[in-house]
C-alpha cells in the first residue's frame, strides 16, 4: 500500500484497490478515530452531547478551544477530527439553516441538513486533486420528529441513532452505551449517563476544564450550552459513593451431635454337644 514496489493505491483519490477501497477516504476515518472522545444519548423528552478536550500546554487558554457548536436554535453539533475542515462544514451548515428557515418559514429539519452536508462530503471524494474532509461532525436536534442525533462520515455517510459516541476511545464507549442504554431515562439520567460513557472511555478523570457539555429540552427546542458551573454540578452526580463493605456476621460453630456408641451385639452361646 505504501512506497516501494508494485501499485501504490493511496496515491490517488479516485483509484480504488483491487480489494475495492479508496485508501484516502479510510486514512480521513483515521483522523476521525485520532480526535477526542464525543457522546450523546436521547430519551423521549431530551437530548445530550458530551465532550472530551485537550489541552497540550499549560499556555493555551482552555476556554479558546471549542468542540461544541450551534448551528441553529435547535441544532448543535460536536467535532472530531481535523477542526480546520469542521469549522468550514460547520459555517456550510449555519448558512443551510438559516436559507431554510427564510425560504419556509420554520426550522430546518436536522435529517435534511445532514443530508446536505453528507453530499458535499461525498463529491469530495470522487474527484482528483482533492481530498476528503478529515472530520465527522455528531449533530444533535430537537425537530417535529422529536429528539435527534445523526453523524456524518468522511466518505459521505450519513446515520441516525438513540445513542452513540466518536473518537478516540469509541469502542469502549459504544460497548457502554449498548449494555447500559434505556430508551425511558428522565432529563438528569440523560445527562449522567452521557457523562458516565464519557467516564468510563477516556483516561483522565472528567472536569469542568476538560470537559464540554450541551442538552435540547423538549419543553423550549433550544440548544444550551452548559456553562463550567453547570458541568461541575453535573459531574457530582456521577461521583462514585464510597461502598460500605457488608460486615461479616459471626459464624455459628456447628453443635457437635452426641455421637451414638455402637451397640454390643449379643454373644452366642456355644451350644452343648449331647453326650453318647
Amino acid at each position: 500500500m505504501f512506497g516501494g514496489g508494485g501499485r501504490t493505491y493511496d496515491r490517488a483519490l479516485t483509484v480504488f484497490s483491487p480489494e475495492g477501497r479508496l485508501f484516502q477516504v479510510e486514512y480521513a476515518l483515521e483522523a476521525v478515530r485520532r480526535g477526542t472522545l464525543a457522546v450523546a444519548a436521547k430519551s423521549k423528552d431530551s437530548v445530550c452531547l458530551a465532550a472530551q478536550i485537550k489541552i497540550p500546554s499549560k499556555l493555551i487558554d482552555a476556554d479558546s478551544i471549542d468542540k461544541l457548536f450551534q448551528v441553529d436554535e435547535h441544532v448543535g453539533v460536536a467535532i472530531s477530527g481535523l477542526h480546520a475542515d469542521s469549522r468550514t462544514l460547520i459555517n456550510l451548515a449555519r448558512v443551510q439553516a438559516q436559507s431554510f428557515r427564510l425560504t419556509y418559514d420554520e426550522p430546518v429539519r436536522l435529517n435534511m441538513l445532514v443530508k446536505t452536508l453528507a453530499d458535499i462530503k461525498q463529491q469530495y471524494t470522487q474527484f482528483g486533486g482533492i481530498r476528503p474532509f478529515g472530520c465527522a461532525l455528531f449533530f444533535i436536534a430537537i425537530d417535529p420528529s422529536g429528539p435527534q442525533i445523526y453523524t456524518t462520515s468522511p466518505s459521505g455517510i450519513y446515520r441516525s441513532f438513540k445513542a452513540y459516541a466518536l473518537g478516540r476511545g469509541e469502542a469502549t464507549a459504544r460497548d457502554y452505551l449498548k449494555e447500559n442504554y434505556k430508551e425511558n431515562m428522565t432529563f438528569d439520567e440523560t445527562v449522567t449517563f452521557t457523562l458516565k460513557t464519557l467516564k468510563e472511555s477516556i483516561n483522565e478523570t472528567p472536569t469542568k476544564e476538560n470537559t464540554r457539555l450541551a442538552y435540547i429540552k423538549s419543553e423550549d427546542k433550544k440548544f444550551h450550552m452548559c456553562s463550567k458551573d453547570e458541568i461541575e454540578q453535573f459531574l457530582n452526580l456521577i461521583k462514585e459513593e464510597p461502598k460500605e463493605e457488608p460486615k461479616e456476621e459471626p459464624k455459628e460453630e456447628p453443635k457437635e451431635e452426641p455421637k451414638e456408641e455402637p451397640k454390643e451385639e449379643p454373644k452366642e452361646e456355644p451350644k452343648e454337644e449331647p453326650k453318647t
